[in-house]
């Protein structure tokens, strides 16, 4: 089993990355300091695959399960699902010591983690991802939301797990869309930490494409390292964390304009990192042959790789004002300055912005 510690003072918590760990789920809890009832959130299509299992081993370890089931997609993370969410915590007599337990993907983590953070101002929050995307991104950190139509994540907290446990296996019931689209986030943290990751990326994404347990394992923990020490570094975004937002002004209005649910996160982000790379060009810092390499990775990997057609300059520019990262009314944006470093940028205009849309 490979383990990564977020160091964060007494909000610290483990990260365990291995196959089969969803059997060990009930002996992790019943060794941590919690109430015996639990919320187990999880989604109608994970819930189909896992959620019996994991309600039976809760069970035997000696927890009062209730379990809330919300609608796969993008979709769920609102506002009313949270509110669901409470009224079954209630029902179910959860106290501050009962944990919130997230088996799915990143729209479970996020709704759940909101709801843990916000319910009698914060319970325990376990995270179990099932999928790629949040195995590598979305269960670490704490970031915790909800979206509004106005934009993707707007309401929402910091808010730490108490641990994060990994079971590779479950990818291998990932479908093809849903893995290419974690594949987005995974070149991410090549492009704006690790040149040597995004170059054995190059070289062996159809290992990770074809369900290689060494292979995934190796691109899960290499990316919750990266991920963790940029949180040690920057917990609540003052700064330097900001950089994990490469792709995503672009990809938040792409989902916000489209529909939620229409493009996948991972793929939003990607056509995202192919706009923000052009815009990192025309500003010098990227060579052409390090956008090429981007595109082609991402092409590689069958990810989309342009703005959808119907959205235009325009309404994207629009949408990006209700980005987290505007400051006094000025764009901001991550941009790589090479394959392997990423520094944040304020203050662009609309105009250069315009351009790589058109």
């Amino acid at each position: 089993m490979r383990e990564i510690d977020v160091a964060l003072g007494s909000r610290s918590y483990p990260i365990y990355i291995a196959g089969g760990l969803l059997n060990n789920l009930g002996a992790y809890l019943s060794e941590m300091p919690l109430g015996k009832k639990v919320l187990l959130v999880t989604d109608t299509n994970v819930d189909s695959l896992y959620g019996d299992k994991v309600r039976n081993l809760l069970e035997r370890a000696g927890f009062q399960v209730a379990v809330i089931r919300v609608p796969a997609g993008e979709n769920a993370k609102t506002l009313e699902q949270a509110a669901g969410l409470y009224d079954t915590a209630f029902d179910h007599g959860l106290d501050r010591t009962c944990p919130v337990v997230a088996l799915g993907g990143g729209v479970v983590g996020d709704l759940s983690g909101f709801v843990a953070a916000t319910y009698m101002r914060g319970v325990p929050f376990v995270q179990v991802p099932t999928t790629l995307l949040a195995q590598v991104d979305s269960s670490v950190g704490g970031k915790v939301a909800v979206n509004h139509p106005r934009g993707k994540n707007i309401i929402g907290a910091f808010y730490q797990p108490k641990m994060v446990l990994i079971d590779v296996d479950t990818l291998q019931t990932l479908n093809a869309r849903e893995l290419r689209a974690g594949l987005a986030e995974v070149i991410k943290y090549g492009i704006i930490w690790d040149k040597e990751f995004f170059a054995w990326l190059e070289e062996n994404s159809s290992r990770v494409l074809h369900l290689e347990t060494a292979a995934l394992e190796y691109v899960i923990e290499t990316c919750c390292k990266i991920k963790a020490a940029v949180v040690e570094q920057d917990e609540t975004e003052q700064g330097r964390r900001a950089i994990l937002n490469y792709g995503h002004t672009i990809g938040h209005a792409i989902e916000s304009l489209s529909g939620y649910g229409t493009y996948l996160h991972g793929e939003a982000v990607a056509i995202g990192m192919i706009i923000e790379a052009r815009l990192a060009r025309n500003r010098n810092l990227l060579t052409d042959d390090e956008v090429t390499r981007i595109i082609q990775l991402l092409s590689q990997v069958q990810l989309p790789v342009s703005v959808p057609r119907e959205l235009t300059a325009k309404d994207m520019i629009k949408s990006m004002y209700t980005d987290k990262k505007v400051t006094e009314s000025k764009l901001t944006f991550a941009l790589p300055v090479s394959i392997g470093y990423c520094k944040v940028f304020q203050g662009l205009s609309e105009s250069e912005i315009e351009q790589v849309l058109s």
